[in-house]
């Protein structure tokens, strides 16, 4: 990645090493935890992460120190302030793809095509193999030729693991504050009263739109989903799970059909959504009784398909966690969900930029396929 304002396309990326680094998980006893055993400390404070037997196995290990020394006795009474850190041991993450695609870049910012498979930001298990790495490793790859200290890129936004295209990144510490706000404003808008509705278009920032095959053939051409959006308990997904839900945050998407597909049983749409919830378009789009295509979690209803929030598997894995989840989970892929447009005004220019990411041929239309329309496109306006 440069410096200087790029429209052409460019790919990096750096394979992934076999096992990553493993990670190094810091506490300071809090003087109210003062006489808990080492066992007891872990086990109610990070029951998310591994049931009792768990984290007995990590501490007999020799993966839990204390105050610098490793401690290997679960029964271990603590002291307020003193400093506990566990090692989480490297492990293989899944296969993902690593190549990132450049579609548009300048002094602020950069917008990447993220591919599906590939996880946004660390978490589960993706600690490593994720797009805000490859940014990091390719920044510290070019300083160490350059012998120069350059800060990396940070992703403004989220799109989900199956999630394939336009993924915005910042530069500088001004672009992610005006684009970070961009995001924001335009969820916080859709929760306007409605004398403040007509104001959204002309207040709005920034324009994100989809494309996705869903489920089944609509029968409207265009459709607006403002089905709220909330969180109910799910067995491993230790933040809980989004569905619809009429207590949840509003969110909504506006669905237009591009084509119908009566022999598959499918529908071609373009999505553009007004907020960012977190899955709203699986979610929204299932709630109105057509799921993309090939999701393995959202049924019709904007509910998960496998639902007992009661079920939890004290089995625990190889290195003391949990079980992963035989139950299908958010980041699990196989739908066809494409960030396929966006449209911008510049964090700091105000010039209105257009950013267009190729669309594979299953979300084409039938005119694209012929006219090969889905190709890469970024422009600008004053």
């Amino acid at each position: 990645m440069s410096n200087h304002s790029r429209t052409q396309s460019l790919v990096f990326g750096i394979p992934w090493p076999e096992l990553n680094d493993g990670l190094f998980y810091s506490d300071v006893v809090p003087h109210s935890d003062s006489e808990l055993t080492l066992i007891d400390f872990y086990s109610r404070k990070y029951k998310n992460s591994a049931p009792l037997q768990g984290w007995l196995q990590r501490i007999q290990n020799g993966q839990i120190s204390l105050d610098g020394r490793v401690v290997k006795d679960p029964n271990t009474i603590l002291s307020g302030d003193s400093v506990l850190v566990y090692h989480r041991l490297p492990w293989k993450e899944p296969d993902v793809p690593h190549l990132l695609e450049v579609l548009y870049e300048d002094d602020d910012m950069v917008a990447l095509n993220k591919p599906s498979g590939l996880q946004v930001l660390p978490g589960g298990l993706f600690q490593q193999r994720t797009v805000l790495t490859q940014l990091c490793w390719t920044v510290k790859k070019q300083n160490s030729t350059l012998n120069i200290q350059e800060t990396h890129p940070v992703p403004v936004h989220r799109l989900g693991r199956g999630t394939s295209g336009i993924l915005l990144c910042a530069k500088t510490k001004v672009a992610k504050t005006r684009l970070a706000a961009y995001f924001a404003d335009g969820t916080s808008l859709v929760g306007a009263t409605s004398n403040r509705k007509a104001e959204r278009s002309g207040t709005r920032k920034i324009s994100k739109i989809y494309r996705a095959l869903v489920t089944g053939i609509l029968v409207d051409d265009k459709v607006i989903i403002d089905q709220p959006i909330g969180i109910v308990r799910y067995p491993g997904v230790a933040k809980g799970l989004y569905v619809a839900s009429p207590s949840g945050k509003p969110a909504l998407s506006k669905v237009e059909v591009l084509e119908r597909d009566e022999k598959q049983n499918c529908t071609l749409v373009q999505v553009e959504i007004e907020s960012g919830r977190p899955h709203q378009i699986r979610i929204h789009l299932s709630f109105i009784g057509h799921p993309l295509l090939g999701d393995p979690l959202y049924i019709a209803g904007g509910q998960p398909s496998c639902f007992d929030p009661e079920l939890v598997d004290e089995s625990f894995a190889q290195d003391g966690g949990y079980q992963r989840p035989t139950n299908p989970v958010p980041g699990d892929c196989g739908y066809y969900l494409h960030a396929h447009r966006l449209v911008l005004s510049h964090p700091t220019t105000n010039e209105m930029i257009y950013i267009t990411a190729p669309l594979s041929s299953i979300l084409q239309t039938s005119d694209e396929s012929n006219g090969s329309l889905g190709s890469m496109s970024v422009n600008s306006a004053n």
